[in-house]
């Protein structure tokens, strides 16, 4: 496996032109669940020796298959266990106010997600502060400030039932 060169709508196509294989699907699933895996391990789930398995993880890398390696932080534990989904709509939505709205919101460290949607809202936020106190500062002191805001509706998470546990990888091959 190679760097990729363009995308289809099944698969990614590498230099080679071969599509992604069941092992880089295998790979991506061990390292999507467990990212701090040692190469020897990870050739081992995958049953490759370490050489070419490094070589193709490098190449998952390279191509943007793999765009990092994070780590799960529990919000809680760092003083962001509240959590507030927040529909944005812009009274304008031309260039200039679109390029002003995500700049500002790009500096705002609440703001964990945001998302330019189709339709309506405009933008989904996810916003993530200690508790309600804090969140209306941020909604008072940020949010009520940005540039274009037409109309905001906060909706408080009560529970999370599913968090993000990364994005289904095919089994492929």
């Amino acid at each position: 496996m190679a760097f990729a060169c363009q995308s289809s709508p099944q698969s990614t196509l590498f230099w080679h032109d071969l599509p992604m294989d069941r092992l880089d699907y295998a790979i991506l699933r061990h390292l999507q669940d467990e990212g701090r895996l040692s190469n020897v391990e990870l050739a081992d789930r995958v049953r490759l020796s370490p050489s070419p398995c490094l070589r193709r993880v490098r190449a998952l890398e390279h191509d943007g298959a793999i765009r990092g390696y994070h780590a799960d932080i529990d919000p809680e534990r760092v003083g962001r266990g509240f959590e507030v989904v927040v529909h944005v709509d812009l009274a304008l939505k031309d260039r200039t106010t679109v390029e002003d709205f995500e700049a500002a919101i790009d500096r705002l460290d609440a703001v964990v997600e945001c998302r330019r949607m189709f339709g309506l809202p405009d933008y989904l936020l996810r916003v993530a502060v200690a508790g309600a106190s804090d969140y209306e500062a941020f909604y008072i002191n940020d949010l009520a400030g940005l540039p274009g805001l037409a109309r905001v509706n906060s909706q408080i998470t009560m529970k999370t039932v599913k968090r993000d546990r990364g994005v289904p990888i095919p089994a492929g091959g």
